[in-house]
């Protein structure tokens, strides 16, 4: 009965949340195309550069012990395109770059990301499909008595893998604000300007384990809504500071699946899911050339049961670097024929 009375509660928080992103939206000002230039008939080159790590961290409540999972690599390297009403990126994580680094101690990972994106007027649609391989115990010193940084191995789970499928939803209520200036930078805000963004967030996840003793899988769907506050400060002509904050709640299920000799064992489970991320945009835009540099922060986590909870806590650095070109007359034409 505790669990449905919850259940309600956050329910009605996040109704009457969405209810006052969908007031404060409608007073909002009207469209003035003097604040943003768009640039959807340019071919948007561009490279992006983070430190995000796909981590888990368990955390035993009852005693304090913690085990914490991350991927052996240090940067991710994000190649995208963007035209009219579509965009696609694809990310990897390059070699060159320092990525599994120390391999004989913390094992290899291995990443593949990629990313579809579709912009109808307010409206933008996200596609997705990640998956990282390869994790090692970041506080292995807890579980191996004697154990010395730098020269032992850390704990590993070389076919621990995680495969998430994901879409989302994103709808930005003020006109003159440009979601995209920020995100995707397919637009120049010349104007300063803030908005409410709502988005729905929801994917399919797979976590596989396949050690020599070991063998499980748990299958979880998340969906999360998000409401989320952006303004963008234009400090000068090509000049702009953007910050953001996003509480979001959510619920996720999950199938956890374990083969034994005789059958397969399976577990299901329901769990109310939290977030709250924020981050700092400095950027430099003009009619050919976008830089600039990102800050972000997240933190999420969710009970597992009455002992266990599950965290993601996250700060991380992203530098992007782009190019606006004339499309070719060939691909003018396959949009415009």
């Amino acid at each position: 009965m505790r669990t449905v009375i919850n259940f309600w509660k956050k329910s009605l928080f996040l109704g009457w949340t969405w209810g006052m992103c969908l007031w404060i939206g409608s007073i909002q000002a009207q469209n003035d195309t003097t604040y943003i230039i768009n640039y959807a008939d340019k071919i948007i080159l561009k490279a992006n550069l983070d430190t995000r790590t796909d981590a888990f961290k368990y955390k035993n409540r009852e005693d304090g012990s913690q085990l914490h999972l991350v991927p052996n690599s240090r940067y991710r390297m994000f190649l995208s395109l963007d035209y009219e009403f579509i965009g696609v990126s694809v990310g990897l994580v390059p070699k060159f770059l320092g990525a599994n680094a120390d391999e004989d101690l913390k094992g290899s990972t291995s990443f593949t990301d990629y990313n579809f994106r579709f912009f109808f007027g307010k409206w933008v649609q996200g596609i997705s499909y990640s998956r990282t391989n390869g994790y090692y115990v970041r506080n292995t010193s807890d579980f191996v008595p004697g154990w010395s940084q730098g020269i032992d191995p850390y704990l590993q789970f070389n076919d621990l893998s995680n495969s998430i499928y994901g879409m989302s939803t994103s709808y930005v209520f003020n006109p003159n604000f440009s979601y995209r200036n920020i995100v995707y930078q397919n637009e120049w805000q010349r104007k300063s300007s803030g908005s409410l963004v709502a988005s729905l967030f929801y994917d399919y996840s797979i976590l596989t384990l396949n050690e020599e003793s070991v063998e499980a899988k748990e299958k979880f769907f998340n969906v999360r809504l998000a409401p989320a506050y952006y303004y963008t400060w234009v400090l000068h002509q090509n000049w702009f500071l953007s910050g953001n904050v996003s509480p979001s709640l959510g619920i996720k299920t999950s199938k956890y699946e374990s083969p034994t000799d005789t059958a397969t064992e399976t577990e299901r489970n329901t769990y109310f899911t939290k977030q709250l991320s924020g981050g700092i945009n400095l950027g430099f835009s003009s009619e050919k050339v976008i830089f600039g540099i990102n800050v972000n922060v997240s933190a999420d986590w969710y009970n597992e049961d009455a002992s266990t909870s599950v965290e993601t806590d996250q700060f991380y650095g992203l530098l992007y670097v782009g190019y606006r070109l004339e499309p070719p007359k060939a691909v003018k034409k396959l949009f415009h024929p």
